[in-house]
């Protein structure tokens, strides 16, 4: 497998490629008709059951219509708009024609998901290798998609979020805190909100506040790793290594949206065993053991909490799965009316987080 290491010479290059809208983009090219309309995609495509949008077209964004959002709160919001049910080997399939035109280029591509890759460029003109690259793609798929230019990783990807849509940012240490200095810490990629809400309780507010803070001082409040990898983030520094291997998703899931909500938690107990039992089958061609299991609980009308066991030993048969999941339910201490749960496994070993 290829592996390319960069380190800060003018010509070596980190590409973030990330398709614009992608879901409602490959919905748009199976539906030409639905052009200029605001478009959402989520669930089966019926906007009266419960269920959440999985993407919404830039029309429909204009509305507040946004991923994570209720489908019937996206229809009170936008009642003009189109409506789809999710359909993952259409994307799937997309995804892979876009991929093989990356790798068309020679780059080192390191695939990220259906709509999202890193490239490791040699070149002298970055924005001239993206456009192309941009171009390439748009004429062998028609799908758009915008691309980052950075010294490493973590410079090319929140690049993307400056070059949308379908647009071309370099960011690199040259212009790092003329762009994000005076942003909020959650700009940077890696950084979330309740993270940057402990940052912000100790007075770190800005990217530039945080490249200036004390690593020890973090290191005794987030831990001995995570506090000096944020005061990383905050100067730009990241990881610069691309790598070819095969793309792995990091977890599968299964979870369930109720048309009703689940008060008896006797029946949340056997709905939680049966998903976990749907979610063991699924694994049983996946060649890597569990080592962690997650179950997801949202509550009437829409509170979401978690709560995960890990697996000692790792393991992904039925029995493991299901005893696993019927334990992290143990954790959840509220009994309130259910309307969605969710089970899933993860592989390998998860980020580091701070702890809470």
């Amino acid at each position: 497998m290829g592996r390319v290491g960069y380190n800060w010479g003018v010509t070596r290059w980190v590409l973030h490629v990330d398709l614009d809208q992608f879901i409602a983009a490959v919905e748009v090219l199976r539906h030409p008709e639905l052009r200029g309309r605001p478009v959402v995609v989520g669930g089966d495509g019926d906007p009266t059951k419960r269920g959440v949008v999985s993407t919404a077209s830039y029309e429909a964004r204009e509305y507040g219509v946004h991923s994570g959002l209720p489908l019937r709160t996206a229809a009170r919001r936008l009642p003009d708009a189109v409506f789809l049910p999710v359909d993952r080997e259409a994307y799937e399939e997309a995804s892979a024609e876009v991929m093989d035109v990356l790798r068309s280029t020679g780059a080192v591509v390191e695939v990220l998901g259906w709509d999202e890759a890193f490239l490791g460029v040699e070149t002298d003109d970055p924005e001239g290798f993206a456009r192309s690259l941009a171009q390439r793609v748009r004429e062998a798929t028609r799908l758009d998609c915008t691309v980052g230019i950075g010294e490493n990783k973590l410079q090319a990807k929140i690049a993307t979020g400056f070059g949308k849509p379908a647009g071309v940012f370099r960011l690199t240490f040259g212009n790092w805190f003329e762009v994000l200095g005076d942003l909020p810490t959650d700009a940077l990629w890696g950084i979330g909100a309740k993270t940057a809400r402990k940052l912000d309780a100790l007075g770190i507010r800005t990217v530039s506040d945080l490249a200036a803070a004390d690593p020890d001082a973090l290191a005794s409040v987030f831990g001995p790793m995570t506090g000096p990898w944020l005061v990383l983030l905050g100067r730009g520094r990241g990881d610069a290594d691309v790598d070819d291997s095969p793309y792995l998703a990091r977890s599968h899931g299964k979870e369930e949206t109720f048309q009703r909500n689940i008060a008896d938690w006797t029946r949340v107990q056997a709905e939680v065993r049966r998903i976990a039992g749907q979610l063991a089958a699924d694994l049983e061609a996946e060649p890597r053991p569990a080592v962690r299991v997650v179950v997801k609980v949202r509550y009437a009308p829409f509170i979401t909490e978690t709560h995960g066991v890990a697996l000692r030993p790792p393991g992904s048969d039925a029995t493991v799965i299901e005893r696993a999941a019927l334990a992290a339910l143990e954790r959840f201490t509220g009994r309130r009316p259910v309307r969605l749960l969710g089970v899933r496994a993860e592989f390998g070993v998860p980020p580091e987080e701070p702890p809470p």
